[in-house]
């Protein structure tokens, strides 16, 4: 007993520090997420609170469901109009742009810094996508409104990229650990298990997400249960559907939009429960991840990560946005925007963990890599989402000024 009241207390206090120092890293401008980051390498063993935690696999499992609740959450907090006008370019970011960046950074970084190519894609294929949490959180953090939809497909990008991103990092992983020659015929021999994890995920979330609504709209339940009963379907459904093989985070992701839309009372209150649910699960993971972080080791990656880093935000995500937005005849500004803004959260460090707790001959030096790649990816292109919109011109002025008081609103 006294040892769980001595963890919890930790936890807690690490929550009530973090959430009493969130208006501080709004006045800086510091993205939220690194904030709980730091945090967690402070309380670590080599910071002042000297907690040594190094298990991957609890982290992978508790990382799991964390992100399950926060791409559950984003789901439902996405509108079905928002969903109609940004599905096909946000479609094609989040399937054809995830693995033109994995090729373009893979490549890039076995000729630029001398991996081994399957180690340098496995590399790609985990910082390939756009973290769902760090678009949702830094978007809303800084207020940020944007023209033409972009934010929207921004969101909906981010909330169905993750699969395609699970899958290549699961079979780059397959493929260094077995030693399988990096060429066509082996990424072919992979397809079937794409197209059963997507599909398996997609016709899961829209079966999950219209049971769960019917249930909560004829069940007879207290008010009070609604948002919990929903946060548990949710979690019931990532299980089945990964258990069966599909994509878990794709079938939340699904059952949360269609949720929102079927459910005929109790809507707000339920999104409100699940949007503080969301920062909660938020908090865990970068708490944890940075608990996971040996900062002496860290050191030693630090170079690779930036190197590394400076190939995804600068060439390989801006030339895959370039590639997959063109046809649709996006005006180049906001190519550009939807290039640099390829935030990068807890799903890259999360990810990072699947090579290092197979048998294969990943070693922890990866994951920390990958810890370097993030952690750079929310200084520089969390920090600048503001500034980056307003100089490409493509704040939503409008609605800015909707929300200025009358009197302002005058001059």
């Amino acid at each position: 007993m006294d040892q769980l009241s001595y963890l919890l207390a930790f936890i807690s206090s690490l929550f009530v520090i973090g959430c009493l120092l969130t208006p501080l890293a709004a006045r800086l401008g510091a993205p939220f997420l690194l904030l709980f980051l730091c945090i967690g390498m402070l309380m670590g063993e080599d910071g002042i609170g000297g907690v040594h935690f190094d298990s991957f696999d609890l982290a992978y499992e508790i990382g799991a469901v964390a992100l399950a609740l926060i791409l559950f959450s984003g789901g439902f907090d996405t509108k079905r109009d928002t969903l109609r006008r940004a599905a096909a370019p946000a479609f094609v970011l989040s399937i054809a742009g995830v693995v033109l960046t994995t090729l373009f950074a893979g490549v890039l970084v076995h000729f630029l810094f001398g991996p081994p190519l399957a180690d340098s894609l496995l590399l790609g294929a985990v910082i390939g996508s756009t973290d769902a949490a760090a678009t949702f959180l830094l978007l809303r953090q800084r207020n940020t409104r944007l023209k033409n939809g972009l934010g929207e497909m921004l969101i909906v990008e981010a909330g169905i990229n993750d699969p395609m991103a699970i899958f290549l990092t699961i079979t780059m992983v397959a493929i260094v650990d077995q030693n399988l020659p990096v060429d066509l015929a082996t990424f072919v021999s992979f397809l079937p298990e794409l197209a059963l994890q997507l599909g398996l995920g997609l016709l899961g979330g829209l079966i999950g997400g219209i049971v769960i609504a019917a249930l909560i709209n004829r069940v007879k339940m207290p008010v009070g249960l609604f948002a919990p009963f929903a946060m548990v379907s949710a979690l019931l459904l990532f299980n089945l559907i990964t258990i069966a093989g599909g994509s878990g985070f794709l079938a939340v992701y699904v059952a949360g939009v269609i949720l929102r839309h079927r459910m005929r009372h109790q809507t707000e209150r339920v999104s409100q429960f699940h949007d503080g649910l969301s920062w909660i699960s938020q908090i865990v993971l970068f708490l944890m991840l940075g608990l996971l972080v040996t900062p002496r080791d860290l050191l030693a990656q630090i170079p690779l990560g930036l190197g590394v880093a400076a190939v995804l935000i600068f060439i390989a995500r801006p030339l895959a946005t370039f590639l997959c937005l063109t046809p649709f005849g996006i005006p180049f500004r906001q190519q550009l925007f939807v290039g640099w803004v390829g935030l990068k959260g807890a799903v890259p460090i999360f990810l990072a963990i699947i090579p290092v707790i197979s048998p294969g001959p990943v070693t922890a030096g990866f994951f920390d890599v990958v810890f370097v790649v993030v952690v750079a990816s929310l200084i520089l292109q969390g920090w600048t989402i503001s500034p980056a919109a307003r100089i490409l011109g493509l704040n939503d002025i409008s609605e800015e000024e909707a929300e200025l008081p009358l009197s302002q609103g005058k001059d």
